[in-house]
């Protein structure tokens, strides 16, 4: 085994439709093949934080997730840069975290190769008002779909065309400003800040964040960018380029609404975000694999 590890937690996201009921068991029987002592943990979505937390306070050598990325990102939160490994194991929609950390692969297969040939490795994310994010952050307009896509994802139309036409009204009520690094003040519509770990800009290795101000001049560049921006293909967007970014700082005339690696919350209306060198450790694998 590459890394020293006797003692694991896991959090298993059970409801998901890429994780499934038989996941506990297969877990468990990875596990009992390597003779490590384990617990496996099968909350309902409502429940998975506090899971989560519960997991932690266990202090074992390694926490497995087997949810989306906002589990994960709340995991990172609570293990911090001192606290357990964590394996993120592609149990969501996207699944952007774990591909990055185990590539395109089953998570069975990721959770076996990261216990035969895994390595403690830190990485650096973001953090935006005491909230730490792995993927990216999403900061204006586009944040006000995520509600809408969500239930449209769980095939409730009605609730999806209410939640829609809720964005629609706040957007174009207040423009964002920001300042990057230091430099001028600029406005945009929304924000988007990409980790080293995910972005098609950076090295992996990178201390900085891909950073990107995004525009709208109208109801069609609107729908457009908030397609893009939820799909994880926003840069199709006409006259976006990205920057590195250690530290900015963004305000509006209203809380602004945010998606923190698929995860919505609301943010006051200054609020900073910054590169963080080392927010969690994982267990990574080699990058041949």
């Amino acid at each position: 085994m590459g890394a020293n590890i006797k003692t694991v937690e896991v959090v298993a996201n059970v409801a998901s439709g890429s994780v499934g009921r038989d996941a506990p068991a297969q877990v468990e029987k990875i596990l009992s093949d390597f003779g490590l002592s384990h617990h496996v943990w099968t909350p309902e979505p409502h429940e998975l934080v506090d899971c989560l937390r519960a997991a932690v306070d266990k202090a074992p050598d390694l926490l497995v997730v087997l949810a989306g990325d906002g589990t994960a990102r709340a995991a990172a939160e609570l293990c911090g840069p001192d606290g357990p490994l964590i394996a993120p194991l592609p149990g969501g929609t996207m699944n952007m975290l774990p591909h990055a950390v185990y590539g395109v692969r089953p998570w069975s297969d990721a959770l076996t190769l990261a216990l035969e040939q895994g390595y403690e490795q830190s990485i650096g994310g973001g953090s935006v008002e005491g909230h730490s994010f792995l993927v990216a952050a999403i900061l204006g307009s586009p944040a006000l779909w995520a509600p809408a896509r969500e239930a449209a994802r769980f095939g409730k139309p009605r609730l999806a065309w209410m939640r829609a036409r809720r964005a629609m009204r706040r957007t174009f009520q207040g423009r964002l400003r920001y300042m990057l690094d230091g430099a001028a003040r600029q406005k945009a519509e929304a924000m988007v800040f990409i980790c080293p770990l995910t972005s098609k800009a950076l090295s992996s290795d990178a201390h900085a964040l891909e950073a990107a101000a995004l525009d709208v001049h109208g109801v069609s560049d609107l729908l457009r960018l908030g397609f893009h921006a939820v799909t994880g293909d926003w840069r199709e967007t006409p006259g976006v380029e990205t920057v590195p970014c250690r530290m900015a700082r963004v305000w509006a005339s209203r809380a602004i609404p945010a998606i923190l690696d698929g995860e919505t919350v609301q943010l006051k209306t200054l609020a900073e975000v910054r590169y963080v060198d080392r927010v969690a450790r994982i267990l990574a694998i080699p990058k041949d694999l």
